[in-house]
């Protein structure tokens, strides 16, 4: 058992701390800017609440952030009262937080300066895969501190791997929001296609997914998709975000991304028919409106 911290407690990071907490054992202390529902989840989960993120992170054996984007991350880290200004020497810092490589080299540098450890280990799986404890987590950093931080985020992940140095991590699951951007939109205009030329939808995907088309947005998303249900999942204002951090990086690193870019204007399509919180599988509804 060690002690650990948890920073944010959104629809991802509550059931993450949850898992840390049951299924690891792990002796927990949580902070969240709203400090109503970290008394709600020390209640649910038996762990300790504390004021700040400094407080939090204060003496703690790993700390974990699940956050909004940079400037948050930064907020809770190098910020007044942030989690760096406690962290102890020889610490590990694990970021769950979609945000750029660029922020994540910065924090791993301002955590060696304070002879602790950090880590980019951005989720992919959605809330689903959080409460279920079954997340993909792609991480960057030094080899010897993940094989040290590895057991203890297995807690909530079926699948943990090492991409490379620090912001690697970042990167992967910027390529893990380009491969989903252009299923998504693929699938949309697949069914789209289908019901247009009357077919029955579900018997065609029941064949063409058992084949090279099947994906997972394939298998979990087509009966919704189908129903025009878009009430659910990862929303479109959050895929959205990180789809700017995607291409922001390939302007960066000269990647050429024109799939990805026009399914970023599809998505802002959806924002103005007022679907900021639908999933992102909602491409369908640009489709038929």
């Amino acid at each position: 058992m060690a002690k650990v911290a948890f920073i944010g407690l959104g629809v991802m990071g509550y059931p993450m701390a949850g898992h840390l907490r049951v299924r690891g054992g792990h002796e927990l202390t949580v902070y969240n800017r709203t400090a109503e529902k970290a008394q709600k989840w020390a209640t649910e989960f038996g762990g300790r609440t504390a004021a700040t993120p400094a407080e939090a992170a204060d003496g703690q054996d790993f700390v974990f952030t699940c956050v909004g984007n940079d400037d948050d991350l930064r907020s809770v880290t190098t910020g007044k009262d942030g989690a760096f200004e406690t962290i102890k020497p020889g610490a590990v810092f694990i970021d769950n937080t979609t945000a750029s490589a660029e922020v994540a080299r910065e924090l791993y540098g301002a955590a060696r300066a304070k002879s602790a450890h950090f880590i980019d280990a951005p989720v992919s799986g959605g809330q689903a895969g959080a409460e279920n404890g079954v997340l993909t987590v792609m991480c960057g950093g030094d080899e010897d501190v993940f094989d040290r931080a590895k057991p203890v985020i297995d807690a909530y992940a079926r699948m943990v791997g090492l991409m490379g140095p620090a912001g690697a991590g970042q990167l992967t699951k910027m390529i893990n929001q380009i491969c989903i951007a252009g299923l998504v939109q693929g699938l949309a205009e697949g069914i789209h296609f289908g019901k247009k030329a009357g077919l029955d939808i579900e018997k065609v995907i029941d064949v063409i997914s058992k084949g090279a088309a099947g994906s997972w947005q394939m298998e979990n998303r087509h009966k919704t998709m189908n129903a025009g249900k878009y009430d659910f999942g990862f929303a479109v204002d959050w895929m959205r975000k990180d789809l700017d951090i995607v291409l922001a990086e390939a302007r960066r690193n000269g990647a050429k991304l024109p799939v990805t870019a026009l399914v970023d204007q599809f998505y802002a399509d959806i924002q103005a028919l007022g679907g900021n919180r639908w999933d992102t599988s909602s491409l369908l509804a640009r489709l038929e409106k």
